[in-house]
Order: structure tokens, then sequence, then C-alpha cells
């Protein structure tokens, strides 16, 4: 006997089908960019500037028309400076919310714990912060500076401009800092500074009490030979190193001090009236004077208020962004692949008055700028380059020299150039 359908349940399962299907079709209606940020913990003072200057250039582009005639979305998350979440979360952005392109991280370790997953779902992210190089992924563009777009030209205006003689290598205790203070112990000591003349010491995230060290560093003195600090310390223990030198009673003409993570943000927090002098090296600061830069900061402040500052990895983002809708519009598609391809090449006006290029390797080429601190928690620019192309593999360490990223035409993020033969691309942690 065959038994009949119930009408009533008929058509709820056609009212489900109708609205499940209306649901597809409206989030086939945007273009999902996934916004892998902290907005909580230890990194948050750096990152939540970061999800809001992704979410600007959305609406800035959105206001446009959108991109492929649909309308961009944004996909927030919060992995909470928590360095597996970011795993996690990379995941749901692109399983669960099906995101074209993310946006995000900014310590090494939120990226390292996020590229498995990138790699293995074919995700595609946008990094925007200075890091230690060693490391070229099909699916990383690194918009922010290699060492020797930061590092490396920054340890030369110590040498070159002030005269230091001895260094203090301090660095919170994670992969940047401790690769990026490997490259520059061998680069002093290629430059003839004796290794009893660099002092390196490592801190946890959110470290607090810094008289012993601050002590250590000025003792290194005690021969009268010119002291200098290259910091890559990140996050909120900036605040306390910076107190702790001003307690200290040390000026940056007694001992200088220049940083790579301390940039307009972290300064908003600080009484930086005993700062003054004191350096960082950055591809961007809010004080470049060009009209480009000037449009910015006034859409900015318009958007965020008059005390929101901003900074180098903010331009990193508005770079990176850009070009990602120029190469989705050459593409014709999000697809990852077609749009990875269309990367190449890309040029896009930087705010310092130049234009940056995505090079074939994933890295841009930036100029690289030294800024003075000033009282009102601003830089002035004392030194600027013209664009320096962004290395994935650095020269100064011979099993890094001979390493090559190209992946247009080698495919190879990893290439030896001796045995000319594309390796397994491997984390030095």
């Amino acid at each position: 006997m065959t038994k009949k359908a119930n009408p009533h349940l008929t058509a709820l399962a056609a009212i489900s089908m109708i609205t499940v299907s209306a649901t597809m079709a409206m989030a086939a209606d945007t273009i999902k960019i996934g916004v892998l940020h902290s907005l909580s913990g230890t990194m948050a003072i750096s990152e939540t500037t970061l999800k809001d200057t992704v979410e600007l250039l959305i609406d800035q582009q959105n206001a446009k028309g959108g991109l492929l005639g649909k309308q961009l979305e944004a996909v927030v998350v919060d992995p909470a400076s928590d360095w597996p979440l970011f795993a996690e979360k990379a995941r749901e952005l692109l399983t669960v919310s099906k995101v074209d392109v993310i946006f995000g991280s900014w310590t090494s370790v939120s990226r390292k714990s996020a590229l498995p997953v990138l790699e293995e779902l074919n995700g595609l992210m946008f990094y925007p912060v200075q890091y230690e190089g060693e490391e070229s992924s099909k699916n990383v563009f690194y918009t922010g500076a290699a060492p020797n777009q930061q590092a490396i030209p920054a340890t030369d205006y110590f040498l070159e401009e002030l005269g230091v003689e001895k260094f203090a290598l301090l660095g919170t205790d994670y992969v940047y800092p401790r690769t990026t203070n490997k490259i520059l112990e061998q680069y002093l000591k290629d430059k003839g500074i004796d290794a009893s003349d660099i002092f390196v010491n490592y801190t946890p995230f959110g470290h607090s009490d810094w008289s012993k060290i601050v002590a250590d560093v000025v003792a290194l003195g005690a021969d009268g030979k010119k002291v200098g600090v290259i910091s890559t310390i990140n996050g909120d223990a900036n605040i306390g190193f910076y107190k702790e030198l001003a307690a200290a009673g040390i000026s940056a003409d007694d001992i200088p001090v220049i940083a790579f993570s301390v940039g307009e943000e972290e300064l908003s927090g600080l009484d930086t009236s005993n700062l003054v002098g004191h350096l960082a090296a950055w591809n961007y600061f809010q004080s470049a004077e060009s009209p480009a830069n000037a449009k910015f900061i006034k859409t900015w402040k318009a958007r965020m208020g008059d005390k929101r500052v901003t900074n180098d990895p903010m331009e990193a983002h508005y770079i990176g962004f850009n070009m990602w809708v120029n190469a989705v519009t050459a593409a014709g598609t999000t697809d990852v692949d077609k749009v990875r391809t269309a990367m190449y090449g890309q040029k896009f006006p930087n705010l310092t008055g130049g234009t940056a290029e995505m090079l074939t390797n994933h890295h841009l080429s930036k100029p690289v700028l030294i800024g003075e601190i000033q009282a009102d928690g601003q830089f002035d620019i004392i030194s600027q380059t013209e664009p320096v192309n962004g290395d994935a593999w650095t020269d100064f360490l011979a099993e890094s020299k001979v390493l090559k990223s190209d992946w247009k035409d080698l495919k190879c993020g990893m290439y030896n150039t001796e045995t000319k033969s594309c390796v397994q691309i491997k984390s030095n942690y």
C-alpha cells in the first residue's frame, strides 16, 4: 500500500528548500573577505587597527560599485593573540565562511600557525607586517618588510650614521625576533663587530619587568663604547620597556633605540616626552608628505576620529588590498590560482609618493624609512631610500644565500641555485 505524502510536510520542505536556496544566492552575491587579526590579548594593541583598516578598504571598494558586479563582505574573527587559534580560525574562514581571501596575522608565529591550513585548502592570505624572511609560500603575499627592507638598513644606519660599536638585540621570544637577530648577528660579525660586543636577550609576550635588562644594556657600555639597541619587542611589552628607559634616565643621545615593531599606534598609548630622539625603521610613517597620504589620513580620521593614527602595516594592507582588487579584476574571478598569477607585476601607488610592485617571490618593492620619535608621538623622517626589492631568503646566512623564490617561472619558493632543484619549504622553527 502506497503511503500518501503529508501535504503540510511537503509544503514545509519546499519552503525550507527555497530558504536555503535564497541564503545560498545571497552568499553568492557577495565576495567574502576574511579578517584574521587579534582583537583581544597582548597583540590587540597593534592588530585591532588592521581590522579597522580592512573594513575601511572594503567600504571604499563597495562605494565604487564593488568587485565583479558584487559587493564585498568582511568576515571578522578574533584569534585572540592565541597562536594555535590562528590555524583554527583560518580553517573556519575557508571552510565555513568560504572567504575568497584573507587579510591577517601580525606575529610570525601566528602566520606560521595558519600557513599549513592555507596550503592544505589553497587559501590566499595577505600578511602586512615586517617579518624575518626565510619563507616563501605560494599561499601568502608578504606585503610587510623583509629583513633587507628594514633590519639591515637600520643596522647600517647605526653603524654608519651614529657610530654604534656595541649592540643590544632585544626581542620578544618567538620566531621573528630570533630569526631576525640570527641574521643581524652574522651581519654584524661580517662588519667586524666582535661577538662579545653583541648582547642578545628575549622576553615573553607581555613582559613587564625591564629593570634588569635595561641595567644590562647600560652595563654593556661601561668601557665607553657607543651602545645601541635594536628592538624586535612586540605588542604591549613595549610600554614597559620604554617606561623603564625613561625611569633610568636614558636618552636617545646616551643609548639610541631603533625599533621594528613600534609605530604611531603603539606610541599613542605612551608618554613620549622622554622618548624623543629614539628611532624606528619602517616603510611608511604617517608624517610622510604626499597627496595620497594626506587623502588617506583624512579619510581614516573622518571615519575613526581625530585621535586615531595611521601606521606602516596599515599601508601594507592598503597596497595589498588594492593589488588584490586589481588582480581579481584582471583575472575576472576570485579563483585563488588565477588571482595569484594576476598578482605578479601588479603595481600600485604607495603612500610615500612612490610605486609598489609585487615581485614573483610574493614580496613587494618598498622604500626604507627611518624616523625619529617626536614629542607628539609622530616621527620625523630622517632617512628614506628608493624602493628596495624584498628578499625572501637572506644573503647573510650561508644556508639561505643559495636559495631563490620565483613562483611565476620556477614555480618554487625555495629553489637551490647550486643544485638547480626545488626543495621542500620548511620552517626554521
